[in-house]
């Protein structure tokens, strides 16, 4: 037993020989699933709502309705479902399938669709009857009248009508341009009115306190900025009572500001795509000259300034605002505005209209500070703004702003005549490309790499490298983490590869790098696990600002080590923003351009590859059009209860005289118990921890001494754990057990997570496995039990050998045979900043022991000390647990995991 390790009760001060006296007697005589009461939960929140952009219903002409009005009730559906009109302008539940199948989920060609109309045509063809549908182009002609769908794609000519230049003009200035592009405003109406966002929408600002007194950020609408915005409009008093709907993300995607971050990820029309941009193509000689660089940039902002243009006369003060159907049913008058943009930092360059290399939210005016491109995160820079930068124009000449403010005096950005809008603050932070692969992906890992080239030569850094990627395809297997088979060697880094890699890079490069280096980087994962929060209270952000002031200081180590001379770079020096944007626009994880850039591949990779290639753009926009309508028929038809259940099922019933059953819409990201994911949320009622074990149980044991274990445990359930200093019982004191036991692969643990604020109770779920295969190799998964004391937070991690139930004297029992690990001291390590465990033995035998199911918080996860001795080249990941002698335990395994054990 470690020395210094203490097994004490906290909440009775009975002292216990070892950790599992003490798991069982907490988890007897102490144990609480339930949590306090509403006016005592530390996890109960506060919400102040705006007073005036309040959000009140009103009725189709915009007048109020009094309070409690009824909801309007909707368009009624045909009332016959065996009607064929009702799938109108599909004449039954087959067709819209056979549509949806092979357009939406296969994406098949035209030929495909040919082949498979064929042979439906040959199945029938012995009854008398005819596909519907002769070829592929009579299928898309009924999906082109689809009624139902968002607004159909224009597009607009440009040409540039500003003066010439002397002598030849450049091509590019007597060209026209096409710019393809929808109504926004129509877009927003029709997400707005999505009933499958009905209990993802919060229609007015807000301030969130927890239990603790503390703000809580989470949505946009929950930051200053949506706040003040409503201010500024509730100024004309006619505006009192409206909504406040920004709208953000990428310029050429668009989402109202009022959906809640997680909605926004998991539903397709969360984010839809606005325009496609026109793209001015020049020679490699001329693409570098001022006069191009400046047409480019120019088409650019009055490109998205026709964009939105629709919206902008429902944003000015003074005028009537827009009459919108809401999801719960109700209609409200509704006033817009241009929220938060997210893009990485060439394009923020194009959007503030400055200087490459300058910050873009920050203005340097002369004798008040230095934050100059060679220094950007020195104290004491101030914020940019609009007005501050059109005083500068006016004051200085165009050379002088260039150059000691880092304007552009020849760019107007696209805000400048929306009310409300300033881009140097509009523009938000963005965890993907500044945080994820920016500092992580190509910032730290290639310093640490260059490093050990510095520190080993060429030679020896590639043997480190190597086996740093060995120990990267060692690490033990956990639910929802990525395998690296092969390292670090693929040849595409995407967003989902740093990531993963993030999880679990800090412990295969510890015990090859200086001190200093490995508390850098620990300090930097710290910083992205606690700025991915959906939810951020004000002690978070103190503990954000600890980690970057660490990262910040341990950083100078890749200066003092030569591997580089400044670290003066716009992506890294943006995390000093990510505070006070966090207070401006609430937790960064809901505005990230990683949901853009999904959405991206849906958008234009998926269409464009289904274009003949030659003259694309139209084909992709019609593509586009019909995925719409088809999205938009299938949402009416789930509404009405005609989506349930198969093709099959659904056409029985029907023969059958019975009609469909309307349904509620589901919650958004719902899941049942019964889905196959590893883990997600859990929408139910919030308890402190829970699990169950899976159904369909497996009847073997195999461990020798099992009997012996199981028997002790049904004593302590009996008699209670041995006092102090008392021995284990004998066998023969034991009671005897001759029913069945239930041996079960898996566990489902549920969890409270606060910083989610996802699901009816915030709680969240993942899989526990032990099972002797699992794609071919034994998987026995290691857990958090909580026993109280100091150390771990009162936490001890264990593993799961073997998950069983039965029961006994009346009593149904789930119970899991245990090895316990545990604690290297009563600190974390001092460079990594994870905890230390060791496996707890009995002479040269594992610890084992009979738990009580119930005693199991969550999941773990544990990565290999390492060391500096390099792996065996044919070492396998399935032994990892059983191989070392110590073990990190790896709060970085996912977001949940960093706030268990931060």
């Amino acid at each position: 037993m470690p020395h210094g390790i203490s097994y004490t009760c906290l909440k009775c001060g009975r002292n216990f020989v070892n950790a599992r006296g003490l798991a069982h007697h907490k988890h007897t005589e102490h144990r609480e699933f339930t949590p306090a009461p509403e006016d005592e939960d530390e996890n109960t929140f506060q919400r102040f709502s705006h007073p005036l952009a309040n959000a009140l219903p009103c009725d189709v002409h915009g007048t109020y309705l009094p309070p409690f009005a009824p909801v309007p009730p909707p368009p009624q559906p045909p009332q016959d479902g065996q009607d064929p009109a009702a799938w109108d302008p599909f004449s039954s539940r087959a067709e819209f399938d056979f549509a949806h199948y092979h357009f939406v989920e296969l994406q098949s060609s035209e030929a495909q669709i040919n082949r498979a109309l064929d042979l439906w045509a040959a199945s029938v063809l012995k009854h008398g009857d005819t596909a519907p549908w002769r070829n592929a182009d009579e299928l898309y002609a009924t999906i082109d009248s689809i009624q139902h769908g968002s607004a159909p794609w224009k597009t607009y000519r440009i040409r540039y009508n500003g003066p010439l230049p002397a002598g030849t003009p450049p091509q590019c200035m007597t060209q026209d341009y096409e710019l393809c592009t929808r109504d926004v405003r129509h877009l927003l109406r029709s997400q707005l009115e999505n009933r499958d966002f009905k209990n993802s929408v919060d229609f007015v600002p807000y301030r969130q306190f927890n239990h603790g007194g503390h703000r809580v950020w989470s949505n946009l609408m929950s930051g200053e900025w949506a706040w003040k915005q409503a201010d500024r409009i509730t100024e004309d008093p006619n505006l009192h009572g409206c909504a406040f709907v920004p709208v953000e993300f990428h310029p050429v995607y668009v989402s109202p500001g009022v959906l809640a971050g997680l909605a926004r990820r998991a539903h397709g029309m969360g984010v839809l795509p606005a325009a496609f941009l026109a793209i001015p193509k020049t020679s490699k000689k001329h693409r570098s000259r001022p006069e191009y660089q400046k047409f480019v940039r120019q088409l650019y902002h009055a490109s998205l300034a026709r964009i939105f243009e629709p919206l902008k006369r429902f944003m000015q003060k003074g005028s009537e605002p827009d009459i919108v159907r809401c999801p719960d049913g109700h209609y409200r008058r509704v006033v817009y505005g241009l929220g938060p943009y997210i893009a990485d930092y060439p394009e923020q360059v194009w959007l503030a209209g400055i200087v490459q290399n300058w910050c873009p939210r920050y203005v340097t005016p002369r004798n008040i500070c230095d934050a100059l491109p060679n220094n950007l995160d020195a104290p004491g820079a101030r914020w940019r703004t609009q007005d501050k930068t059109d005083v500068l124009i006016r004051k200085f000449d165009p050379g002088t702003v260039w150059d000691d403010f880092g304007i552009r005096s020849d760019i107007v950005p696209f805000t400048h005549d929306f009310p409300g809008a300033d881009i140097h603050e509009l523009l938000s932070v963005d965890l993907l490309h500044q945080v994820i692969k920016g500092t992580f992906k190509d910032h730290i890992v290639t310093w640490v790499n260059e490093y050990l080239v510095l520190e080993h030569g060429e030679t020896g850094a590639n043997v480190i490298i190597h086996d740093i990627d060995r120990r990267l395809s060692a690490v033990p297997e956990f639910t929802g983490l990525r395998r690296f088979p092969d390292g670090r060697d693929f040849n595409q880094w995407t967003g989902d590869d740093s990531k993963a890699l993030m999880k679990i890079y800090l412990g295969a490069v510890a015990g090859y790098l200086p001190s200093d280096m490995v508390k850098c980087i620990s300090a930097f994962v710290d910083f992205c696990y606690l700025v991915r929060r959906n939810a951020i209270s004000a002690p978070d952000l103190a503990s954000i600002k600890d980690a970057l002031d660490r990262f910040h200081q341990f950083r100078q180590i890749f200066i003092e080590t030569g591997v580089r001379v400044d670290i003066s770079l716009p992506r890294q020096h943006s995390l000093v923003h990510y505070i006070p944007s966090i207070r401006l626009f609430g937790s960064p994880n809901g505005l990230c351009s990683s949901i853009t850039e999904s959405k991206h591949i849906k958008a234009v990779k998926e269409p464009w590859r289904r274009s003949s290639r030659n003259h694309p753009l139209p084909q992709m926009l019609r593509t586009l059009t019909r995925l719409d309508k088809l999205s938009a028929a299938r949402s009416v038809f789930t509404q009405r209860g005609m989506m349930t259940g198969t093709a099959a099922s659904y056409t029985a019933m029907v023969l059958a005289g019975h009609q469909p059953q309307v349904i509620a819409a589901a919650t958004e990201g719902e899941q049942g118990d019964d889905a196959d994911d590893d883990e997600g949320i859990v929408h139910g009622p919030r308890s402190l921890s829970d699990i169950e074990l899976a159904v369909t149980p497996p009847l073997h044991i195999g461990h020798p001494t099992f009997p012996l274990l199981f028997r002790r445990f049904l004593y302590t359930e009996v008699h209670g754990p041995p006092g102090d200093n008392e021995l284990p019982p004998s066998l023969d004191n034991c009671p005897v057990f001759e029913g069945r036991i239930s041996v079960h692969h898996s566990a489902v643990a549920r969890f409270y997570a606060p910083s989610d604020l996802c699901g009816a109770g915030g709680m969240y779920r993942e899989h526990i496995r032990s099972t002797p295969s699992w794609h071919g190799y034994p998987r026995r998964d290691t857990v958090l039990v909580d026993v109280g004391g100091a150390a771990m937070k009162g936490l001890i991690v264990a593993r799961a050998l073997l998950l069983f139930s039965f029961e006994f004297s009346g009593v149904d029992y789930e119970c899991a045979l245990v090895h316990w690990f545990v604690p290297v001291g009563e600190e974390p390590d001092p460079d990594t900043g994870l905890w230390v465990v060791q496996p707890e033995m009995e002479g040269a035998s594992k610890s084992l022991q009979v738990i009580s199911l119930k005693s199991i918080a969550r999941a773990s996860h544990l990565l290999p000390v390492y060391g500096r001795e390099p792996l065996p080249e044919d070492f396998h990941f399935a032994y990892s647990l059983d191989a070392f002698n110590i073990y990190f335990v790896n709060r970085y395994a996912d977001h949940h995991m960093h706030e268990f054990l931060s």
